[in-house]
């Protein structure tokens, strides 16, 4: 296992949450930026490719429209039905953390929706809604959408975004991120104290610091919706009330928004799958840089290290070996943080979630959640489906399916996966020889035992 080190970012705000410093005590590695300009990605050639990019063309040439009651409200329900996006996946943010952080307050949290592909942030009042969008192989993309009212509202490219959405917190790459500060009364975080990237590695009692969150989780501590009140003590949040919330009628305004809460089920899902899509971009990433024999600045310096290879192409291809591995036990929860107490939702998240599936023969889907000691039933990321994973250059995409086979046939039986009994693999193994396409032909079809593979060592 790679050793985890503090990563620090000095930034203003962003789409999903910015941050001036940025920490991860208990679980996401300290990576290297990638400049976006690196010759061997070819990204500044390319067309974008992504649903927010193809929603904006067809509003260029009117193939689309968007309906609008003269507010962004307006656009926002038009907008999230064209990009699939449901509005019981809604979390609410109310620390000051991003570009419209003077709106922000915590009677006027910041929305944000999501689905695989797309997340989309609205403040009410505001005249933008800001989105985000996977360009698979490419990192995620950023768009602000001026709702100024009208029928033709300008959708446009944004890069501010990346001041905070490319670096440490996004793993070096473009992408997206969940952050847990300590805000103030008036939503202000203290950036002194710094934020918790989050993700399912993440203890529970480290998460959502800044965030509303609803739903029932027993006598386990979270940071969200909470303030700290002293300002001789900022580190120390008043939690009196702000366990167990059904409703947030006593905090925020929320008739002003597509849905009354702020899912604790659909934020643990937004956790997983920000670091799972910037997992998939990075090692996107280093693959073509291992294709073109060009290193990063990190494999440069383990280049000049003696003993440690012949030149900077083969540090860049130790450091693709060593990201599919991360990306492997990412897929795998492996360092999931246990549930103490079963967690449940107060929206229909936790309903409409698996049902977008896909599901094999029995029923069962890598969206099927657990919610009683882990988050998923059968964990295996559901965006092996994606479309940022089947953009993954051939030949590491197959070492991927490797990897994940050892495992789930154990094959591979080191300590990092014994979370995975033989009976979860099984069922692991079975619905993805169902339900995913263009499998490599060394997957066990349905049906197969798993005699072949050595038992896992407890």
């Amino acid at each position: 296992m790679r050793p985890h080190r503090r990563a620090w970012l000095a930034c203003s705000g962003t789409l999903l949450l910015g941050l001036a410093a940025v920490h991860s005590p208990a679980g996401q590695p300290y990576e290297e930026t990638i400049p976006t300009g690196h010759p061997a990605l070819g990204l500044r050639a390319r067309t974008p490719e992504n649903a927010v990019h193809e929603l904006e063309r067809g509003l260029a040439d009117r193939r689309v429209t968007l309906s609008s009651a003269g507010d962004a409200i307006g656009y926002l329900r038009t907008l999230l039905d064209r990009l699939d996006v449901n509005a019981d996946s809604q979390v609410l943010v109310f620390s000051k953390t991003s570009l419209q952080r003077q709106a922000i307050s915590p009677r006027r949290p910041r929305a944000i929706y999501f689905n695989d592909e797309v997340a989309v942030a609205f403040v009410p009042g505001s005249d933008r809604i800001e989105l985000a969008a996977v360009d698979p192989g490419f990192g995620v993309a950023f768009y602000e959408l001026e709702a100024a009212g009208g029928d033709r509202p300008r959708l446009m490219r944004s890069t501010r975004c990346l001041r905070c959405h490319h670096g440490p917190a996004t793993l070096g790459v473009p992408g997206l991120y969940v952050g847990s500060v300590f805000p103030s009364p008036s939503g202000e975080p203290n950036f002194g104290l710094g934020t918790v990237v989050t993700d399912h590695r993440t203890p529970l009692a480290e998460r959502w610091g800044g965030w509303y969150v609803t739903g029932t989780h027993g006598a386990q501590p979270h940071r969200g919706n909470a303030v700290a009140r002293d300002p001789a003590r900022p580190d120390r949040l008043d939690a009196a009330g702000a366990r167990n919330l059904a409703d947030l009628g006593r905090k925020a305004d929320t008739s002003r928004y597509l849905a009354p809460g702020s899912d604790i089920v659909a934020l643990m899902v937004l956790e997983h799958q920000t670091q799972m899509t910037n997992h998939l971009t990075r090692l996107a990433w280093l693959a073509r840089l291992a294709a073109a024999g060009t290193p990063t600045e990190a494999a440069a310096d383990t280049a000049a290290v003696p003993g440690r290879g012949r030149g900077a192409g083969a540090a860049t291809r130790r450091a693709l070996d060593d990201w599919v591995e991360e990306t492997v036990a990412y897929m795998l929860f492996a360092g999931e943080a246990p549930l103490a107490e079963p967690i449940a939702g107060v929206s229909t998240f936790t309903v409409t979630f698996p049902r977008r599936g896909p599901h094999d023969a029995q029923g069962r889907s890598l969206r099927d959640f657990d919610l009683q000691t882990r988050i998923f039933r059968y964990p295996l990321s559901y965006l092996i489906y994606s479309r940022a994973f089947d953009a993954l250059p051939d030949g590491v995409r197959v070492r991927v399916y490797e990897r994940l086979h050892e495992v789930l046939t154990g094959t591979d039986g080191s300590s990092r996966f014994w979370h995975l009994d033989e009976a979860v693999r099984r069922a692991i193994l079975q619905i993805v020889a169902e339900t995913k396409t263009n499998l490599p032909p060394f997957w066990l079809p349905l049906g197969d035992d798993l005699s072949g593979g050595a038992p896992i060592a407890r």
